[in-house]
Formats: C-alpha cells, structure tokens, sequence
C-alpha cells in the first residue's frame, strides 16, 4: 500500500488530521507523511498507521457529530485497568476527533484463525475475557437496559425485513415479532450483569503480545454475562460446529464459576442463556447489516446475513417458546430467497 498524500485536498478530515499530527510534540517523532490506511469499520470512524521512531502508531480520524472519542477513551482506560492489551491513548483532541493511538499489529484474529490454532487463540481471548468480566464496577458504563435492547431488535424489522427484503409484515407476523422480542428481552434481562464489550469477535481481537488486542469497544455496557461469548463463538464472519462451541463455552464456563463470576451452577441454563442472548444480537445484526449497505453504501457485510439467519433459525428450533419465530423465517425465507438469498 503506498502513502496516502497528505496533500490531497479532496479528503478535509485527512487535511486536518495530518496538520494535528505535525503539531504534536517532537518527543512522538511521528512521520505525518507516512499516514495509510489501516482499516475503516462500519461507523464513520476511520484508522490509518503511520511511522513514529522505530516503530508505527495510529491515527484515529472521528468526525465531530458522528461519532465521539470519550467513551473509546474512557473505555481504553477500563480495558487496561483490568489488565487488557487495549491501545493506549497517546494524544487526544476531542473537539477535532482524532486520538494517537499505540499500534497492536496488523494480524486480527479472523485472518489467522484455522482448525489448528482456534483452540488455543480461543483460550487466550477467553482469559481477556474472564479478566474484563471480573473488574466490573458499577457506575462507569452505561446499562444494557430494555430500551436498549430492544431498540436493537427494532433494527430487525425496520431495516432487515422492510428495507433488504421489501416485505411488509402483517398484523399477525407483527405480533408474533413483537412476543417472540418481548421472550427474548425478558430472558436476556433475567441474566446476572458484567462488563460488556459488545463487540468482542475475531475482527476486533488482534494477535499481539500478549494476546489478544483488544479493539473497537466504546460502544461497551453493563449487560448479561453471556453477551461477549456469544460474540466471539457466534461470529458475523466465521462459523464452528456446535459441538466446538459447546466444549468452548463449557471451558468459560468452569473458568468464569471458579473466578466467581455469576455464571451458576447448572451449564444448561448458561448455554440456554448464551443461546437467548445470542438470538438478540443475531436480529439485531441482520438489521444493521442491512442499514450499512442502504444507508452508508457498504454492501459488503450483506454477504454474511445467511450466517445469521442460520444462527436465528437453529436456536428458534430448538426451544418451544421460540417456535412461532422459527416459523415467522420460514415465511421470511420465501421472500429473501427471491432477492437473491439462500438460507
């Protein structure tokens, strides 16, 4: 990848970050021309590396009015006071929305995770985990509450079934979403609460030292213990067999209970609870996944809406009180495989 031209004029926001970086103090020896790309995400914050001494820092471009850097600041500070790999905030302008950040390589876990090294990448990932669980404390970050959580399902219909698929449900298809959403909140709500990254997945994990880094988590809450296992073994852009991800999970499990996490006694209510809090993020990322590419012109996440369709529809089968939702995607099937989808 070449240099970014700081020069270019077509890209304001690049313009007045690289300015911000000349003006930084000598003791960073940042080189504001070296500025690339590193990566962009699904919101508008976007990320580019560049030389500093010996070795390469980060750039955090967030525009004012789209996003805010305080809470990714204050969460760094969360993450790497539990002992976490979090980037460590070197220089901050909130007004302007740009951080300098440490860098933590350029391997995520999704690029390097095969059936060889899954297990024991897991193992480290779910230690970090364990740790973040345990530093919980109340009063630093915000509640995972019903209204959240069900402003997320609302992304389902709003986005998934209306916008992607052009479908407009009926008074019956919108009652059972809206009983199936008031099960599933009520069971996700029963959970014991923790420390919640809410986004922890292969693609925010980094191969560093020591392992994992940890990206991309302001969004974090205090929410249901189960949320960030299922985020990792439930992920957007790669799929394990269940009986991997049973023995993953029993693994947490054992390790969570032995640190006195509130995870209980009983693995099957757990997994129950895992299953439960997955579905939610699993209605909620179809959503947005749908919003990225008709809103922001990203259409590459729509690539991996089966995965979670799948994800949906194994757990709607298995459980009794979820069978009118199974039932519901059997009538959503129809339509989605027309525009061009296979389940």
């Amino acid at each position: 990848m070449s240099p970014v031209d700081p020069l270019d004029s077509s890209d304001t926001r690049r313009v007045q970050l690289v300015a911000w970086l000349h003006a930084l103090p000598a003791r960073h020896a940042i080189e504001a021309e070296s500025l690339q790309p590193a990566s962009a995400d699904a919101s508008f914050r976007r990320y580019f590396r560049l030389a500093a001494g010996t070795g390469t820092l980060i750039a955090m471009d967030a525009p004012p009015g789209k996003e805010d850097v305080r809470p990714f600041m204050h969460v760094a500070r969360l993450l790497r006071d539990a002992g976490l790999n979090a980037p460590e905030v070197l220089e901050a302008d909130p007004a302007q929305g740009f951080l300098l950040l440490t860098d933590l390589g350029r391997d995520t876990y999704l690029t390097v995770l095969n059936d060889s090294n899954a297990a024991a990448l897991f193992a480290e990932a779910t230690e970090a985990l364990l740790r973040w669980q345990q530093a919980t404390r109340p009063g630093e970050l915000p509640p995972y509450d019903e209204a959240l959580l069900r402003r997320e399902l609302a992304l389902f219909p709003d986005w998934y079934v209306a916008r992607h698929l052009g479908m407009t449900l009926s008074p019956s298809q919108r009652e059972v979403l809206d009983r199936m959403f008031g099960r599933i909140v009520a069971a996700n709500l029963a959970q014991p609460t923790v420390y919640v990254h809410r986004d922890y997945m292969p693609r925010n994990l980094m191969v560093a030292t020591p392992n994992p880094g940890v990206l991309d988590f302001q969004d974090a809450v205090i929410g249901p213990v189960t949320y960030d296992l299922a985020s990792l073994f439930r992920d957007a852009f790669i799929s394990w067999d269940e009986e991997r991800v049973i023995d993953w999970s029993i693994r947490y499990w054992e390790r969570a209970r032995r640190a006195g996490l509130p995870v209980g006694n009983d693995f099957g209510a757990f997994w129950r609870d895992f299953e439960w809090m997955g579905l939610q993020r699993h209605l909620k990322v179809l959503g947005i996944f749908a919003r990225i590419n008709y809103r922001d012109g990203k259409p590459n996440y729509l690539a991996d809406t089966p995965r979670f369709v799948k994800y949906v529809r194994t757990v709607a089968q298995r459980y009794d009180e979820l069978a009118p939702l199974a039932r519901l995607f059997d009538e959503l099937e129809g339509v989605a495989v027309r525009v061009g989808y296979t389940f």
